[in-house]
């Protein structure tokens, strides 16, 4: 039994594998679960056993690198005696340094921004990436709307146009960097833009920011 489970398990890292490698190869669209399943030496069937359709198995490959909801909302409530905005800070800092640090979020988070067309057939993948992005987003806009940190935001700014920048800032640096590593490095410059963009936010945001230990 134990074999059998240990086997099924190599089947399916084997599915994303596959997937992983031609949908950067040849896009998303352009992939189907028969050449994946060729790929990975499996039959079709043993496919739709691990995976629904290709949005559930689109899905389950961006599930290895991102954060589960529950994790995330956990990272960025904190607690009690954190400033709510440098743990965002943090998070953001991150997220960047680590697709650097991490050849397979690298090809990830290339297909997804670069490879991937949302068709019909990846609706459900689409609507879950959106609901992910719209949490994201609330949960910015909560540390944002602490007490605390709403008085320290520069005029004309909401709590939800804040969340919506900072999401914003990272899309970017994210596509950018997956277009062309050599526009900035991940490791030494993340920190100064990101806390350029957090001195644009609050009225009061130092000019360098001293990292929590970890």
């Amino acid at each position: 039994m134990r074999r059998t489970k240990e086997q099924a398990e190599q089947t399916r890292c084997a599915i994303l594998e596959a997937a992983e490698t031609l949908f950067l190869e040849k896009g998303v669209a352009h992939t189907s679960l028969e050449h994946i399943a060729r790929h990975a030496g499996v039959t079709r069937g043993a496919v739709y056993w691990h995976f629904a359709n290709k949005a559930d198995l689109f899905n389950a490959m961006l599930n290895q690198v991102r954060l589960p909801p529950e994790q995330l909302a956990e990272r960025l409530q904190g607690d009690a005696e954190t400033d709510p905005l440098h743990t965002l800070r943090e998070l953001c800092i991150e997220a960047i340094e680590n697709l650097a640090r991490d050849p397979q979020k690298q090809r990830i988070f290339t297909i997804l921004l670069r490879r991937c067309e949302f068709t019909e057939e990846l609706r459900e993948a689409d609507e879950r990436q959106e609901a992910f992005i719209n949490l994201f987003i609330a949960l910015c806009e909560q540390q944002f709307n602490t007490p605390s940190v709403r008085l320290r935001l520069h005029a004309g700014l909401t709590p939800r146009l804040a969340a919506r920048t900072v999401h914003a800032l990272l899309i970017g640096l994210f596509y950018d960097w997956s277009r062309d590593p050599n526009l900035f490095d991940p490791l030494s410059d993340t920190a100064p833009m990101v806390d350029a963009c957090f001195r644009g936010l609050i009225r009061d945001w130092p000019n360098a920011v001293v990292a929590t230990p970890g």
